[in-house]
C-alpha cells in the first residue's frame, strides 16, 4: 500500500537515509506546501494576517530556537531578544541605504555574534545557572533597547519599518510579505530535517546526551555548543526582522519582553524537543489556542451555556489554555509531534489488531 510499509529492502545508503520512505509522506508535504503557497488566493486578508501569517512566522522562530535546546539540549530563556536585535538590526540597516536581502543576512550575522557571545560566557554552566545566564541577556537586551534612544527612539517610542523589496519585488502587499515569511520557515524547515544527518547535527546530539562522554569520542564540547548558540541566533535574528517587516510593520520594546522568550519556550516544549513538525504544531497551539478559546467562550456566553461574568469569562479561555498543556504533558511528554507520530503508526498498520499495542 501507498501508505505503509511492507518491509525494508534497502540496498544503498542513500536509499536508507531518504527524508520520506512512504510515498504518501512526500506526497503529504507536497500537497501542504502548495495548499500554502496558494493560500492568498483562498484564505480572507483576515484570516491569513490574523492567524496564518503569524503562525508560519513564529514556527520559523520555534524552529531556531529547537535547535538549540531540542539538539543540542542548551536552555534559553531570552530568545526573544535575539530576535528584537535582529528586527531593530535591520530597521537601521535598511534605513542606512542597505539592500534589503543584505539587512536580513547582517540582522542575522549581529543577532550570531551577540548570541555566540553569551552563549559562549554561559558555555561553563548547565541547567539552571544556564537559564539564569540567559535571562540576564534577556533583561540587558531590553534594557538597552529601552534606554537607548537611537536604537529604539525611546521607551513608548514606535519604530516604523521603511518599504522594502526582496529580489527586485515590493513587499508591501499581505500576500507578498506571506509568501516571505512562507519561504523563510520553509527554508528552515529543509535546514533542521537535513542537519541531523550531517556531523554537525550528530555532534549536536552527542553533547545533548552527555557531553562528557561526546568529548571522549572527539567532539569538542566547546566548539560545538557555541556554533549551536550561533547558529540557533543567526535564524532567530533573520526570523526577528520578518516579523518586523512581514508582520509587526511597526516595532515597540513590548513586542521582545520576557513573557515572548515564554512563549517561544512553551511552543519547543508543547510541539516536542527536537521535532520539525513539533515545532509547527507548538507555535499553533501557543499562538491560536487562546483565540479560539477565547471565540469559543464568547459564544458559549451568547448563547446562555456559561455564566456571564465577565470577570469569569475573562479568565476561562486561560484556565482551560493552561489545562489543555498541563495534560498534553502528563498524556504525552514527547509533545504533540510524538501524538502526530503515534496516530501515524497507527495508521501504517491499520487495519490490523496489532496496530492498537
Amino acid at each position: 500500500m501507498f501508505y505503509r510499509l511492507s518491509g525494508t529492502y534497502h540496498t544503498s545508503y542513500q536509499a536508507d537515509r531518504k527524508l520520506w520512505k512512504i510515498p504518501t509522506d512526500r506526497w503529504l508535504v507536497i500537497a501542504l506546501l502548495v495548499l500554502a503557497l496558494l493560500a492568498p488566493l483562498f484564505v480572507s486578508p483576515l484570516y491569513l494576517g490574523s492567524y496564518v501569517l503569524p503562525w508560519v512566522i513564529w514556527s520559523a522562530a520555534a524552529l531556531s530556537l529547537t535547535l538549540l535546546m531540542g539538539l543540542a539540549g542548551q536552555l534559553h530563556f531570552g530568545f526573544a531578544a535575539v530576535m528584537a536585535i535582529g528586527a531593530y538590526a535591520s530597521i537601521h540597516l535598511v534605513r542606512a541605504g542597505v539592500p534589503f536581502e543584505l539587512a536580513l543576512l547582517l540582522s542575522g550575522l549581529i543577532s550570531a555574534v551577540i548570541g555566540a557571545i553569551f552563549g559562549g560566557a554561559a558555555l561553563r554552566v548547565k541547567g539552571l545557572y544556564l537559564v539564569m545566564a540567559t535571562l540576564a541577556m534577556q533583561y540587558l537586551v531590553d534594557w538597552v533597547v529601552v534606554n537607548v534612544p537611537a536604537i529604539s527612539g525611546g521607551a513608548h517610542a514606535t519604530l516604523r519599518t521603511p518599504a522594502v523589496s526582496f529580489l527586485f519585488l515590493p513587499i508591501e502587499s499581505l500576500a507578498a510579505r506571506y509568501w516571505l515569511a512562507l519561504g523563510w520557515a520553509v527554508l528552515l524547515t529543509v535546514f533542521f530535517m537535513n542537519v541531523k544527518r550531517t556531523s554537525f547535527g550528530r555532534a549536536l546530539v552527542a553533547i545533548r546526551d552527555k557531553d562528557f562522554a561526546a568529548a571522549v569520542i572527539g567532539v569538542d564540547p566547546f566548539k560545538t555548543k557555541l556554533m549551536a548558540f550561533f547558529t540557533s541566533s543567526f535564524m532567530g535574528g533573520v526570523t526577528g526582522a520578518i516579523l518586523a517587516f512581514c508582520f509587526y510593520r511597526a516595532v515597540t520594546p513590548e513586542q521582545f519582553g520576557f513573557n515572548v522568550s515564554i512563549q517561544l519556550v512553551a511552543m519547543v516544549l508543547v510541539g516536542g524537543l527536537g521535532s520539525v513538525i513539533g515545532s509547527w504544531l507548538g507555535a499553533g497551539f501557543v499562538l491560536l489556542a487562546p483565540i479560539f478559546l477565547t471565540n469559543l467562550v464568547s459564544g458559549l456566553a451568547a448563547s446562555g451555556w456559561v455564566p456571564v461574568s465577565q470577570n469569569f469569562l475573562s479568565h476561562l479561555p486561560l484556565m482551560i489554555y493552561g489545562a489543555m498543556i498541563i495534560g498534553f504533558l502528563l498524556l504525552e511528554p514527547l509533545g504533540l509531534a510524538k501524538i502526530y507520530d503515534n496516530i501515524r503508526k497507527y495508521f501504517l498498520v491499520w487495519p490490523f489488531r496489532h496496530a492498537r499495542s
